[in-house]
């Protein structure tokens, strides 16, 4: 669903259209891209991004699922008003914020969802855990990892759950930037995307 800001039907939204705050993460435009993909939504889908950050998935995923139900959780007060001021930049209308901490406020929402974003929250194990037990079966999980530490308990935790058709990829992305007179190639940082899916 196109809007003004961004008048096209693909994904892939520039980053410097969002709201950004210093040191609030932000899913770069080609992670991105990346991360949607693993998701596999349907028109319809409940999803939710755990640690939503800038909120840059949940704007995307509401532009393309128009007719689904997006829940971005969020502890931080302030990174929570982002997230709905990044909403109404693009005129998304579908996704709710909800301030709280995984894994104490899954509780609490309504719908199961058919896909999980995980971007934060600790302990991780506990969310993963708490998260798959909301899960839908044949639903669908994706979080990620910038260090080892978190690499290893994602995935010791997917082992643990009996997640099946398990994928994890590492982006390399390069982007070509001005440097006072030249332009070079910059990398932007490394991300692993581990995903899988809750059969029955």
């Amino acid at each position: 669903m196109p809007t003004s800001l961004w008048p096209y039907v693909t994904p892939g939204i520039p980053d410097d259209l969002f709201e950004q705050l210093p040191g609030i993460p932000l899913s770069k435009r080609e992670v991105r891209l990346l991360l949607i993909s693993h998701l596999r939504l349907k028109p319809t889908a409940v999803f939710w991004d755990i640690g939503a950050g800038t909120g840059t998935i949940p704007v995307e995923v509401g532009l393309l699922c128009p007719q689904g139900r997006i829940v971005a959780i969020e502890r931080d007060e302030e990174v929570a008003n982002l997230i709905r001021r990044n909403c109404d930049r693009f005129a998304v209308a579908n996704v709710e914020v909800i301030e709280g901490s995984a894994p104490d406020c899954l509780e609490a929402i309504g719908d199961r969802p058919d896909c999980i974003f995980i971007e934060g929250g600790r302990p991780i194990k506990a969310v993963m855990q708490s998260a798959w037990k909301h899960l839908l079966p044949e639903g669908r999980i994706v979080a990620t990892a910038t260090n080892f530490e978190t690499l290893y308990a994602l995935s010791e935790s997917l082992a643990d759950l009996q997640a099946r058709n398990i994928e994890v990829v590492q982006s390399a992305v390069n982007r070509l930037e001005t440097r006072g007179n030249h332009q070079v190639f910059s990398a932007v940082d490394p991300i692993f995307v581990l995903s899988g899916e809750k059969l029955g």
